[in-house]
């Protein structure tokens, strides 16, 4: 491995910590809209799209942490689906960039 490969692991890991903490804030923010009343709410397909864009780590602490769309089956399973889809599409992209 060569200086391009850890600058290039540093970039990435940098990318996801912004995309997962940007994440577990739109979570954060919806759960405080949502004990307001009359608050406008952040779509669910924006976190749906945030946890597909690498971002699953995130929401899922969120759900955790803030108690927040845990009772909806499609983010109790379909979170954790993302989540090993993005594990999946890193691995493969890993394996083509790398061997």
């Amino acid at each position: 491995m060569n200086i391009f490969d850890n600058q290039i692991f540093s970039v990435a890991g940098a990318l996801l910590l912004i995309i997962n903490l940007s994440a577990f804030v739109v979570m954060y923010l919806d759960k405080s809209r949502a004990r307001e009343s009359g608050a406008e709410r952040i779509p669910e397909g924006l976190m749906f799209f945030s946890a597909a864009a690498f971002g699953g780590v995130g929401v899922l602490g969120g759900m955790i942490v803030f108690r927040h769309k845990t009772a909806k089956w499609y983010f109790y399973f379909g979170i954790p689906l993302l989540i090993l889809q993005n594990m999946a599409t890193l691995f493969l992209a890993y394996g083509f960039l790398f061997n």
